[in-house]
């Protein structure tokens, strides 16, 4: 049957997401499940995308095709290349905080990383007058806005980031196999369907097993309830520091987190499931940006990652997720961060909050109502850019 490859990878799937080490109970089979839901639509995308004579940009992960810790402020595409062939992305720049693009070699493994051979953001090309750019890719290309291709070359990432979800605009982007313009590609056959339900299959399996060891491999081994100091991201990520950690609290206790509000075009928290997503982010404030968080007069800005309400504006909701993971970023660096730029964590009793907050302004709520309201909001307008 020609479905089978896919078919028996998900029943396998399914065992995988069952025999996950965290799994305790009922409620984290369900999130499981719906993890596993939007992975098989995410794997089925991709493999009927992967082209890479007529590429296009995927959009690699949104709500309802997480994976990976998605950052719940960025706009993530890919899209296959060939490392022989040269290509022509072109688009406009919005005005969000960051644009970055990086060449992965595309190997995902649950012991490595994807290798990361280009990376960089887009201060390193010329852009003109109207946001309007022109970049290319290929194999020994040297100057201004050309990149080349390293031999095993596999795939081009793109990340939009927002920082301020209220003003800032996305932009466009296009890419195209630079001898292939103006062609069009064969007609599909039988053995083009048998190899993607296949190739769906085996996308599906490596992202659910990669993703559970790379949390536990990047994340797990921290003490509980404790966050690294800023380090460059694993990947090679050109310009982006983050600072990570898992929590593990009771529902009268609170992780009070205490960083200086930097001078980084973007720096964000968010808080993710134990499936290693993040949770939701338009319906709950379980991420801050800057903007949206609240600075106290010395510059820092002071999180609260709770159960329980706290009735402050940078609470970060756990919504009944008793462990997790955080994580905070910083994106457009112009120096490295040290120790003194990450986080502090505090663990206190709720109750004992206004005690901890030297500036602790209570939020009422109607006014926390009010934020969520823009956050659905903002993610609708982004979801459609």
């Amino acid at each position: 049957m020609l479905t089978q490859p896919l078919a028996d990878a998900i029943a396998e799937a399914e065992q995988v997401i069952a025999a996950a080490p965290h799994v305790r109970g009922e409620q984290d089979l369900v999130e499981g499940y719906d993890y596993l839901a939007g992975s098989i639509r995410a794997s089925v995308q991709m493999a009927w995308a992967f082209d890479r004579d007529f590429p296009y940009f995927v959009r690699s992960t949104g709500p309802y095709t997480k994976m990976g810790l998605d950052n719940p402020d960025t706009l993530y595409f890919h899209a296959w290349l060939r490392d022989d062939a040269e290509y022509v992305v072109t688009g406009r720049r919005g005005s969000t905080a960051d644009l970055s693009f990086q060449v992965l070699d595309g190997h995902y493994s649950p012991v490595n990383v994807p290798g990361s051979l280009t990376a960089f953001d887009d201060r390193e090309i010329d852009i003109d007058d109207d946001g309007s750019f022109r970049v290319r890719f290929g194999p020994g290309l040297t100057g201004r806005n050309a990149f080349p291709l390293a031999p095993g070359s596999a795939m081009l990432v793109v990340r939009e980031v927002f920082s301020d979800w209220q003003t800032e605009q996305p932009g466009m982007l296009r890419i195209e196999r630079a001898d292939r313009v103006g062609a069009a590609p064969p007609p599909l056959s039988r053995d083009d369907l048998t190899r993607r339900y296949r190739v769906a299959g085996k996308m599906l399996l490596g992202r659910l097993r990669t993703f559970l060891a790379f949390a536990e491999r990047f994340y797990l081994h921290l003490p509980v309830n404790t966050l690294t100091p800023p380090r460059l991201t694993p990947g090679g990520l050109a310009t982006q520091y983050s600072s990570a950690g898992h929590y593990d609290l009771a529902d009268d206790q609170a992780m009070v987190v205490t960083v200086p509000a930097s001078d980084a075009p973007y720096q964000g928290i968010q808080l993710g499931s134990m499936w290693y997503v993040s949770l939701d982010y338009i319906h709950h404030q379980t991420s801050l940006t800057v903007p949206q968080a609240r600075v106290d007069p010395d510059g820092m800005i002071r999180y609260v990652i709770s159960e329980r309400d706290p009735g402050v504006a940078n609470w970060l909701e756990r919504t009944g997720h008793a462990r997790g993971y955080v994580q905070l970023r910083w994106q457009r660096l112009s120096r490295p961060l040290t120790a003194e730029d990450g986080p502090r964590v505090d663990i206190v009793a709720v109750d004992d909050l206004p005690k901890q907050l030297p500036c602790h302004e209570p939020i009422e709520p109607v006014a926390y109502r009010q934020r969520i309201a823009d956050r659905q909001a903002a993610a609708a307008a982004r979801m459609l850019g």
